[in-house]
């Protein structure tokens, strides 16, 4: 039985974001493992909760989810302003980390699904050097078109074959929320929806700079990095964002909410 959701939620844009940090979430992750083997975790940011908001189908993927992380610091900041003063923000890139870390101390194995070949063979020798012990059980770069009835029951085989504990899957939003929601009670091990985390952890990306994280500017270090296919997701997105998050701020306060 899936436990009971463990932290306060704030509902941004209709979506129910957990008010947590890494520790509380990684304690979490640790003491109901096995419980939330099936089910998935979305790792939330700007660009997903807009989305959420125009789309009712991805909203309902987003709050099925067993809890919805705030990645995004924008979100984080949201719920601080409404009144969860404790909340901070938990990025998919540093919860890998952090799970890696006890990986080896707790068994736990690991399995990769999405991004490229390349992109998952420089994750698997990246991992194995980082994070000695580590048990990678198995890694899939799925092709770039929907897979056929047979090749989806194949893969999910495979995952379930391997006895992973975390299913790390790579394909980006809304695809990687999506595929999750599609395979819930179907794999078992515990999805996360990481969107760039192999590339980040395969060294093929690199983080923005510590003094930009905590400026909210990280999606800016992303959009230079890659500004062609970055560009309409990072600056439209993020001012409809900030358009919408003040008009429902507005709201809440005439409400006293």
């Amino acid at each position: 039985m899936l436990p009971q959701h463990p932290f306060p939620v704030c509902n941004i844009l209709g979506v129910n974001i957990a008010v947590t940090n890494m520790k509380k979430t990684v304690d979490y992750l640790d003491t109901n493992l096995k419980a939330l083997s099936g089910s998935y975790i979305c790792v939330s940011n700007v660009h997903t909760t807009v989305m959420s908001y125009e789309d009712e189908s991805y909203r309902s993927v987003q709050n099925g989810a067993a809890v919805a992380l705030p990645d995004g610091k924008p979100l984080s900041v949201a719920c601080r302003k409404r009144g969860f003063a404790e909340a901070e923000r938990v990025t998919g890139p540093d919860l890998m980390r952090e799970i890696f870390l006890l990986s080896a101390k707790r068994g736990w194995r690991h399995y990769f699904y999405g991004s490229t070949e390349e992109t998952l063979k420089a994750l698997k020798t990246a991992l194995k050097k980082t994070y000695p012990g580590i048990e990678v059980a198995g890694i899939y770069s799925p092709p770039f078109r929907p897979l056929t009835v047979e090749e989806d029951r194949a893969a999910v085989d495979r995952i379930n074959l391997s006895k992973a504990d975390f299913v790390w899957i790579g394909l980006g939003a809304p695809k990687q929320e999506r595929w999750m929601a599609e395979h819930k009670g179907k794999v078992q091990g515990l999805m996360i929806g990481v969107g760039a985390g192999f590339d980040y952890h395969a060294g093929s990306l690199k983080r923005a700079p510590q003094w930009m994280q905590k400026c909210s500017l990280e999606w800016l270090y992303r959009l230079l990095q890659d500004p062609v296919r970055l560009f309409k997701r990072y600056l439209v997105t993020n001012t409809k964002y900030l358009w919408l998050i003040g008009r429902e701020n507005r709201r809440k306060q005439k409400e006293g909410k």
